[in-house]
């Protein structure tokens, strides 16, 4: 920041700054520097090498917040320090000019960004500004493991209530938005008035950069997740963004952690709304009545469900097409092109995916949104991304020109492009075939469609590709984790044709060590680390030949766990009395994370079953260093392991070589018959086979205590019930 900004009066103060008053100013400064500022060790910005002593993973908000005061100090010396001649100024004054001097010092040191009231604004802090073809022109510093490998805490209740965050000044902003994303209020201030939370023009002028405005939505249910979306964007550097609460607790939330956020005023509960219901569908409206709003601010929007991450900026890719009045996504499958150009609309089958699309505000587009709105408000029955295909698909084509991929909708009023599915990925192209893998592409994006478990499955899939920023809490359990290394024979695996019959064999073989697994688990009170799984059959809705002809699906894939397991279920809080203690589960992933704290990584005890009349396969309770190896005899019972196992409580991580044969059983029947209740309801279906009424075959987790038992369908809808009925 210049000093040009002073008064002159000002300037010719600091003109005449006698040497002495230089050279004790630069000791004031760098004794403060070496102080502490709010409470963080200060470190210089020219290395961002900033870790807290109280925590292994460094906050990417606090490192900005620090930066920020370095910054701060680092002006303070080049106004005071740089002083190139000095004058012959009155003994008078000197001691005056050393006071005024030092207090000017020490009040921007320590009462903060007030001080410069342009550091509160996004803008002012870093340029985010792109260029006509969406490219970013500069961005915050690279920061080490700033995007994917650091944990995401933002400010929580009790860091404001117990003064975690600052005190409040006189010159904190009347705009409440004068501050960057993730800063929070400080301590002591009060919630704005509700006409501060007002969707205004300006509120979207304030944020948007080159014209365009990205936004999500939700409830209070979904909290997780718009914080998520949010942190995902800006570790892009993308920080043009808002997001619409639907109740009031999520509006208070997010403004307490220092997001974004606008009031819909849709008195929307804070529940999980569920898919297909009534209150989904209420929420499918309120996007549509969001569209209408935003439009007619002149700014280009980029909606998106809170159910998707934003891999890598996508407003460069955007700006590719101009002359676009809509670019959606959609649930092909099916790739049409194979680089990153716009889906060939002429091949197109899945239907167009509201979950991303962005609208530009010309007349086009508004009609279209203004007409969709009024087809939903005529009838409650019409799914929102129902009416939105069929509006575009009523009169589509043809193509604009030969090159851009677009296509014209309604009749040539309206120029459409169809987002690429490689890469503006559905749950299907990206879990499934990962298709920008086999086609050597980057993803911009993943939404979690094509999934079985609810929300639940959604942030459990988006954990399995480590793309989930969670609290620290959940990197840790009080038990300590259990996780074992999956044995599947090759044949199992490799050999064979790929049918009903060895996807079964595939998954049960699996299936039955899991089942072991969360045994032991719940007999160590851990918490069991899920293996990957392997299938040979995709699952979907529907009647299929094993996969989708025409997909890139390989068999046979990693796949998703809830395509076996009801990750729902297995989160559900079931009564104690009739299934026994929880049993808590982690993603295959999680020991991979780069957000696990290395002290729970470098604690860890590797188990090695062994021949139990080996004479080298003796267990010892003798306490061993972590990350040695304890042979252990397969076929063990409870109290073995809880006698051998008793020495390494503190352990946070036992892995074990395998789960084959490794546990007699519960020798108490009454926990073994509430661990099966318990188990039984873990698993689900696989769907479906093709050209039958019950085409659906129930997963059944005590399968190899059932003689004969095969995969096949329900006979009769007398017979479609879960196994464990």
């Amino acid at each position: 920041m210049s000093m040009d900004t002073h008064g002159d009066g000002e300037r010719d103060f600091f003109s005449t700054v006698d040497i002495s008053i230089k050279s004790h100013a630069c000791r004031l400064i760098k004794d403060a520097e070496s102080d502490t500022i709010e409470g963080r060790a200060v470190i210089n910005p020219k290395k961002w090498e900033w870790r807290s002593e109280q925590s292994q993973l460094t906050s990417e908000h606090e490192l900005h917040s620090v930066g920020e005061e370095e910054g701060r100090v680092e002006r303070n010396r080049m106004v005071l320090c740089s002083v190139q001649e000095m004058a012959n100024t009155k003994p008078l004054f000197v001691g005056i000019q050393v006071t005024v001097l030092a207090a000017i010092i020490l009040t921007t040191i320590y009462v903060g960004k007030p001080v410069y009231s342009e550091f509160w604004s996004p803008k002012s802090e870093v340029d985010h500004s792109l260029q006509k073809d969406g490219t970013v022109v500069s961005s915050p510093p690279e920061l080490e493991n700033s995007s994917k490998g650091v944990a995401f805490k933002p400010p929580s209740e009790r860091d404001r209530s117990t003064g975690g965050g600052r005190s409040v000044s006189p010159s904190w902003p009347t705009n409440i938005w004068e501050r960057p994303i993730w800063d929070p209020p400080p301590t002591g201030a009060k919630l704005p008035d509700a006409k501060a939370f007002r969707l205004t023009k300006s509120l979207v002028k304030h944020y948007a950069q080159n014209n365009v405005i990205i936004v999500t939505f939700g409830n209070f249910a979904f909290m997780d997740f718009v914080l998520n979306w949010v942190r995902h964007l800006t570790d892009l550097g993308v920080y043009n963004l808002l997001v619409g609460a639907m109740d009031t607790k999520l509006l208070e939330a997010l403004y307490w952690k220092g997001v974004p956020v606008f009031d819909m005023k849709s008195n929307m509960d804070t529940s999980d709304v569920g898919w297909g219901s009534p209150k989904f569908h209420k929420m499918g409206r309120e996007k549509v009545t969001l569209i209408n709003a935003f439009l007619p601010f002149g700014y280009e929007l980029l909606m998106c469900d809170t159910d998707m991450v934003w891999l890598k900026n996508p407003l460069p890719y955007i700006a590719r097409y101009p002359e676009a009045d809509v670019l959606t996504s959609s649930d092909q499958v099916i790739p049409t092109v194979i680089d990153d150009r716009l889906e060939d609309w002429r091949y197109v089958s899945g239907a167009y995916n509201i979950g991303i699309f962005h609208w530009r505000p010309t007349d086009a587009s508004k009609r279209l949104a203004a007409e969709w709105k009024e087809m939903l408000l005529a009838d409650e029955k019409i799914w929102d991304q129902n009416g939105f295909n069929d509006l575009l698909h009523k009169f589509l084509g043809p193509s604009v020109d030969k090159e851009s991929g677009l296509v014209y909708a309604r009749n040539r009023s309206l120029k459409l492009g169809i987002l690429p599915a490689s890469i503006f990925c559905s749950g299907h192209t990206y879990f499934v075939q990962a298709m920008y893998q086999q086609l050597r592409l980057e993803p911009y994006a993943v939404h979690t469609t094509f999934q079985y478990a609810g929300t639940e499955g959604k942030r459990h899939r988006l954990r399995e590709a480590m793309l989930f920023y969670d609290e620290p809490e959940y990197y840790d359990s009080p038990g300590g984790f259990l996780a074992f290394k999956p044995s599947i024979p090759k044949s199992e695996l490799l050999d064979g044709p790929h049918t009903v019959e060895s996807h079964f064999s595939l998954v049960n073989h699996q299936m039955k060590q899991v089942r072991s697994a969360l045994a032991i688990a719940l007999l160590l009170n851990r918490t069991l680390v899920m293996p990957p799984l392997w299938c040979k059959l995709d699952r979907l809705w529907y009647g299929h030949p094993g996969v989708l002809p025409g997909t890139l699906t390989r068999q046979p894939f990693l796949c998703p766990m809830d395509h076996i397991f009801e990750v729902n279920v297995m989160l559900k809080n079931l009564p104690e009395e009739e299934f026994g203690p929880r049993i808590d589960f982690r993603e295959y992933s999680f020991l991979e994370n780069p957000l696990l704290p290395k002290s729970i990584k470098k604690s860890r005890l590797n188990v090695q079953l062994c021949d139990p009349a080996s004479s080298n396969c003796q267990a010892s309770n003798t306490s061993m260093q972590p990350r040695a190896v304890l042979k252990f005899p397969k076929h063990s019972t409870e109290e073995m392991y809880k006698s051998v196992f008793s020495a390494y409580k503190d352990v946070k991580i036992l892995k074990f070589s395998s789960v084959d044969d490794a546990f007699q059983g519960f020798s108490d029947k009454l926990i073994e018959e509430k661990f099966r209740h318990r188990v039984s309801r873990y698993v689900g279906i696989w769907c479906c086979v093709e050209q039958r009424e019950i085409g659906h075959i129930y997963y059944d987790m005590y399968w190899d205590e059932k003689p004969g038992w095969k995969p096949e369908p329900p006979a009769t809808r007398e017979e479609n019930r879960p196994p464990w009925i």
